[in-house]
């Protein structure tokens, strides 16, 4: 049975719905379902001047294979009329409720895993609830201890010790214990839902020229050479520390199932540089599969038919893959 993917709407004032109708056009080996608004689509389908067939699904004996052209949907509805390109705090509990629905059911085994297009967060933490990502949503939904965020592209995959954090409170969150966490929940998903027998990890250093034997910051030697020595012992080939400004060359890359960033903005501007539009963010270390785009919301693109649904179908593809990968390691 191919596997039952479900996709969020993302901010509907935004290009979620658009570059879901777009993607869904398109062929794809699972069952997809859509948690969202049905006229929401209606409406945004209309506005695009797109034929499709909307399949509003009342329960999950409804949805079947997808159809290029159909977009099957499980009801959950706006709290006000949407405007593209006009965001609306009564639509954000809209929002926070189809993470929850689509989160909840892979922990239910309703679903195999969840794609997620762009949100708002300014928008979202206007409710009072403190949103800072899909990410962390999802940590807490799935009470875990330590989750992983890799963005993945063509050429690379890279994963980041430490997601959304000032500059100045980065060297002080990266410990023996966060990195042991991350590079052990790395090297578990990259055998089991990327199909990747024995994973080579690449390991960026945190201090330029991964601190140049402690002359340029002793973090290296004091908390990242020995806590990657220990994880050796485990059996997980990991290269480095290396310096970060030399790493990303095709020489390195080619030989790597992934590089581990020390920081957000260390790895991911090279990797957005080669693959913007066409990457995929997914989130490790949960029991649930999560799959995003790698862009934002555009508001100024809604409705406009500009929007490119690249990184959308990428991200079913990867969904799709890992979950049917995941379905081999349980037998």
């Amino acid at each position: 049975m191919n596997p039952r993917i479900a996709i969020t709407s993302g901010e509907p004032a935004g290009i979620g719905p658009d570059i879901i109708l777009s993607a869904l056009q398109d062929n794809f080996a699972a069952q997809l379902v859509v948690v969202g608004d049905p006229e929401l689509f209606r409406q945004r389908a209309r506005q695009l001047g797109l034929e499709l067939e909307i399949k509003v699904c009342s329960d999950l004996a409804q949805i079947t294979d997808h159809q290029a052209g159909q977009v099957q949907i499980l009801p959950t509805l706006l709290g006000s009329n949407v405007e593209c390109g006009k965001l609306d705090v009564a639509n954000a509990p809209y929002v926070l409720e189809t993470l929850r629905i689509t989160g909840q059911g892979c922990l239910d085994g309703d679903f195999d895993a969840v794609v997620t297009p762009p949100v708002h967060k300014g928008v979202l933490c206007e409710t009072g609830v403190h949103f800072s990502g899909h990410t962390e949503f999802f940590q807490d939904l799935c009470n875990s201890p330590q989750v992983v965020m890799m963005l993945a592209s063509q050429a690379m995959r890279v994963a980041l010790v430490t997601t959304h954090l000032p500059l100045k409170d980065i060297p002080a969150a990266i410990t023996p214990d966060t990195i042991r966490t991350v590079t052990r929940a790395l090297h578990r998903d990259l055998k089991t839902r990327f199909g990747c027998d024995q994973p080579r990890i690449l390991v960026c250093g945190l201090n330029p020229h991964a601190g140049e034997d402690g002359h340029l910051g002793r973090e290296e030697i004091e908390t990242i050479i020995p806590t990657l020595n220990e994880l050796r012992k485990e059996g997980i080939n990991l290269i480095g520390p290396l310096p970060a400004d030399t790493l990303f060359q095709n020489k390195y890359l080619e030989q790597a199932d992934c590089v581990l960033a020390m920081y957000h903005d260390q790895g991911l501007p090279v990797l957005k540089y080669s693959g913007f539009g066409n990457a995929v963010n997914i989130t490790l270390g949960l029991p649930i599969i999560r799959t995003s785009v790698d862009h934002g919301t555009a508001l100024d693109l809604a409705g406009t038919g500009q929007a490119s649904d690249g990184s959308l179908k990428v991200a079913i593809e990867n969904a799709i893959t890992m979950a049917t990968n995941a379905k081999k390691d349980i037998k």
